[in-house]
Formats: structure tokens, sequence, C-alpha cells
């Protein structure tokens, strides 16, 4: 079990999809991996790769997530017209 470099929380799930691995930890944090390697060495890259830089890591992730929200697919899906939602406009006639 590998622990979040930047808070301590703990492993909650692997995910294996197209050939990569995604650790999904309790903080949300979810890095992709080398599905190749060991827990010990996963820790120790993510610990060298992300621990020194955490804050610049988190504030690209932001970054993208703002420009998806604002511009991207996400701003279409929440700015859009969202269709039929709910009861109809017009009763069914009796």
């Amino acid at each position: 079990m590998i622990r979040c470099p930047f808070c301590g929380a703990r492993e909650t799930a692997r995910i294996d999809l197209e050939g990569s691995r995604f650790l999904v930890f309790a903080c949300m944090f979810s890095p992709r991996v080398d599905p190749s390697l060991s827990d010990d060495e996963i820790a120790e890259r993510l610990r060298t790769t992300l621990g020194a830089s955490g804050r610049d890591y988190f504030r690209g992730t932001c970054d993208r997530l703002h420009v998806y929200v604002t511009k991207g697919d996400g701003a279409k899906i929440l700015t859009g017209d969202p269709g039929p939602v709910g009861p109809t406009a017009d009763p069914p006639a009796d």
C-alpha cells in the first residue's frame, strides 16, 4: 500500500487502463504510474518527481481544470442547453 507523497493519505484504488496504472488516494490525488514498477519504486518515484514540485504539479492541474470548465468540454456541459429536464412544459391533455 502506497501513501500520498503530499499528505500521507492511504491508497484506496488502482485502475489499469490502456497500459497505464492510476493510483487513487483518499485525498483524491490520482497519479498515473508505470504498471511495471514495484510499490517501493512507485513510492520513490512519486517522492522524487512530485514531492519537491508538488505546488507546481497541483497548480498545473488546477489550471487545466479551470480551462476545461470555462472554455473546454466542461463549459459546454455546464453552460449548454440541458434539454428537457423533469416534467414537460405542456402537461398531457385529459
